[in-house]
């Protein structure tokens, strides 16, 4: 692997990471369309890391007080006033046993990143996102309750599918659960948290093959790359949210999907 095309995969790892249009259905497109056939999966998940570290920055103010009353709770020194971070987070945690139980069934299934299908899958993204356009829901991520955080993390656990975008099954099942846009995406990136952290310890094993097939400079080409662009296009989706234009994404998708199935074939 080239260092450009290093890049070139994180740049667009970055930018499909967070806009709805599914980061792993791209890089197998990209890949196939540069016939990269061996790129280790933890090149993927350090690329994903990358995003982390934008998702932690920008989330940084609620993630910080979730942390403070955790540790007061620990302490046993918590308040009344802490009780919502608190609820907060074992929905978060709850939300997230229930996407690796789900994630981690889908992957015994050794599905295919057969290009054709992903490109069908982003055709499913697409209808996902259309749905979106009538979402008028109030609900806070305070009040998102047990049952909407459950069924967002199984969600997020049928988003392990290359080609239906994580950000956007998960982002428009809140909004569609009667969640506020805004709420709906914090609800959403900070789910991610756990997710990606917990991959990407699991593929450590693979890190002698990653070293030995994976230039150095490429490497870090590929994680700065997807750096920036995961800032640049988070913001970008956060203003789109809340100006609660998430399905203008599906006018991509669906074309894209409908020539990657031409011209790949199922």
């Amino acid at each position: 692997m080239t260092v450009i095309q290093a890049a070139l995969l994180g740049l667009l790892q970055g930018v499909a990471e967070f806009l709805p249009i599914s980061s792993s259905g791209h890089l197998v497109l990209a890949r196939a369309l540069m016939n990269l056939k061996t790129v280790p999966e933890l090149f993927d998940v350090i690329l994903h890391v990358a995003t982390l570290f934008v998702v932690i920055w920008v989330f940084r103010k609620r993630i910080g007080s979730l942390l403070v009353s955790l540790y007061r709770f620990i302490i046993r020194k918590s308040d009344e006033s802490d009780r919502p971070n608190l609820i907060l987070t074992l929905q978060l945690l709850g939300a997230s046993i229930l996407t690796a139980v789900i994630g981690l069934g889908i992957s015994t299934l050794n599905v295919r990143e057969d290009p054709g299908i992903v490109s069908a899958l982003l055709i499913v993204t697409a209808l996902i996102l259309t749905a979106t356009i009538r979402s008028r829901g109030n609900r806070s991520i305070e009040g998102i309750g047990w049952r909407r955080a459950l069924i967002i993390g199984a969600a997020q656990g049928i988003g392990v599918f290359p080609g239906i975008s994580r950000s956007g099954i998960t982002i428009g099942t809140g909004m569609l659960s009667g969640m506020d846009r805004k709420a709906a995406g914090e609800f959403s990136f900070l789910l991610s948290l756990p997710a990606v952290g917990g991959a990407f310890l699991l593929s450590l094993k693979d890190a002698a093959e990653l070293s030995s097939s994976v230039p150095t400079l490429s490497l870090i080409a590929g994680f700065a790359a997807a750096l920036a662009a995961g800032y640049a296009s988070l913001k970008l989706l956060l203003w789109l949210i809340a100006d609660g234009r998430l399905w203008v994404f599906a006018l991509y998708l669906l074309p894209a999907g409908i020539w990657g199935v031409i011209h790949f074939g199922l």
